[in-house]
């Protein structure tokens, strides 16, 4: 049994330490917000903060979790941040078919957390092992802009 912290909720999990933690958080839990995408930690679908570091929960082992605070796509509303990027992707309509945006959300929170007035450079390097099929690239850089209060957002 392994205790968790996920979005500052303690959680028990009977599953194998070498279980991804993507699947401990969608089978065991039933937090179906992060993705699937390629199960080889390259698309950013199923990312997740570990401690506040963006991780790809595919390749994670529970091992890795245990300990530490866990934040999802669930959870991430709880801080100003995540607040003021889910706000920007909804009024700007980031998403088309929206598979890949909880792991793209969840980068751009990690990189306002560190950069909290990015530039274009480090907006490119934190969101680039974030892929997206529908490419919403530059909405989505206009929404990192606007959560930021930058000026000059709009595109």
């Amino acid at each position: 049994m392994s205790s968790l912290n996920i979005n500052g909720q303690a959680m028990a999990v009977d599953a194998p330490d070498d279980t991804p933690l993507l699947w401990v958080l969608r089978d065991h839990l039933g937090m179906t917000g992060t993705k699937f995408g390629c199960g080889m930690a390259l698309c950013g679908a199923c990312t997740v903060h570990l401690d506040g570091q963006p991780v790809r929960a595919c390749q994670t082992p529970l091992s890795a979790a245990t300990g530490k605070r866990v934040t999802t796509i669930e959870g991430v509303g709880a801080s100003a941040a995540g607040r003021a990027v889910q706000k920007a992707w909804t009024e700007l309509g980031v998403p088309q078919c929206g598979y890949c945006q909880a792991g793209q959300i969840m980068s751009a929170c990690a990189l306002l957390k560190q950069h909290p007035k990015p530039s274009d450079a480090q907006i490119e390097q934190a969101m680039s092992g974030n892929l997206c099929r529908c490419g919403t690239y530059t909405r989505i850089r206009v929404a990192i802009k606007q959560a930021a209060g930058m000026k000059g957002a709009a595109a």
